[in-house]
């Protein structure tokens, strides 16, 4: 039998952020195993330039630089900045989306707790607004040999046709948009090397590791069930409904999930407490039209994975949605009477 106090000590900030740099490393197991160790020295580079900018712009604001250094926040930007990114981009490009997620997308607006946006997407959409064709170029599953792609990163050589290999979303959307091909979707699903069984050649394991490692932040109750619930269903449902409608032209549910940053987004990124709605209400609108805005953005777009451009466009909605869900006060009406 358990003895009082029986009102638990809330998390602090380090325990939840150390928590979500845990379950993130199932997926970036995974994506070693597939894509190489170079994403390992992306993340190692991102995680250096983020506590450093976190540190200079603590002393410039006269903040205490060490409470907040080690509160893992600026880590876990870092993380999700370096796991969206591709694994084979230049370093400068790396270390300029770190600076913008950490200077003008987090400190600009006041620090940690006060930004609308989600740092790391304004990096992920400003970068491949900026350089779409070095924000395209990743490594396919098997190709992952670590000196060239060490090469790639530090060097000034860029001649990767050796290891580079367009993405499932990419592949697919190009070849459904050339007319010369005329493709359908299974024609496409059963040639093309960069798909494997369930979704895109060993992005589907990565997904899985992201699955595995967002089930645990809700067992930990570091993350609710609202919104990767929502956004797992919504998508699901609209690619289910127009994969029936019209198989040939879109694909089914489980290429969605598993391709992309489907899973990083539902579980690690627009469960974002900061940028995010707030109300259990708001939570479940707000991920339905994340990934509504993600099956369209994909579908029909200029970009291949559309997920950070729709939390960012959601970002945008949080107030609002805040606003129209507030809980009813328990003996008010929801509306003052006339």
């Amino acid at each position: 039998m358990h003895t009082s106090p029986h009102i638990l000590k809330p998390a602090s900030v380090r325990t939840v952020m150390l928590k979500v740099l845990v379950a993130l490393l199932p997926g970036i197991a995974a994506y070693v195993w597939f894509f190489g160790a170079a994403i390992l020295v992306q993340i190692a580079l991102a995680s250096v330039t983020a506590l450093i900018a976190e540190a200079i712009v603590l002393q410039l604001r006269n903040k205490p630089v060490m409470l907040f250094l080690t509160d893992g926040s600026a880590l876990v930007t870092a993380w999700l900045v370096a796991l969206t990114f591709p694994p084979i981009a230049p370093w400068w490009l790396m270390v300029t989306g770190v600076l913008i997620a950490i200077v003008i997308a987090k400190h600009l607006y006041g620090g940690l707790g006060q930004n609308p946006f989600n740092p790391a997407m304004v990096a992920f959409c400003a970068m491949i607004v900026a350089y779409p064709q070095l924000m395209s170029q990743w490594p396919g599953a098997e190709l992952n040999a670590f000196a060239p792609m060490l090469q790639a990163i530090f060097g000034s050589d860029r001649h990767l046709d050796a290891i580079v290999m367009a993405t499932p979303l990419d592949a697919l959307r190009t070849i459904l948009r050339d007319p010369v091909q005329n493709a359908t979707i299974a024609g496409i699903l059963g040639s093309n090397p960069s798909f494997g069984n369930v979704g895109g050649r060993g992005w589907e394991w990565v997904a899985a590791g992201y699955l595995l490692g967002g089930l645990w932040l809700i067992q930990q109750r570091i993350i609710t069930w609202h919104v990767p619930v929502a956004f797992i269903i919504t998508l699901g449902l609209i690619a289910t409904v127009f994969n029936i409608a019209s198989p040939e032209r879109f694909v089914g549910p489980n290429f969605h999930l598993f391709t992309g940053g489907a899973m990083l987004g539902a579980f690690f990124i627009a469960t974002d407490p900061v940028s995010g709605a707030t109300t259990p209400l708001g939570k479940l609108i707000f991920a339905a039209g994340v990934a509504l805005l993600t099956w369209i953005i994909r579908s029909f777009g200029a970009y291949p994975d559309g997920m950070a451009f729709a939390i960012l466009l959601m970002n945008l909605a949080v107030p609002l949605i805040d606003m129209g869900t507030q809980p009813k006060v328990f003996g008010h009406p929801r509306k003052p009477s006339p």
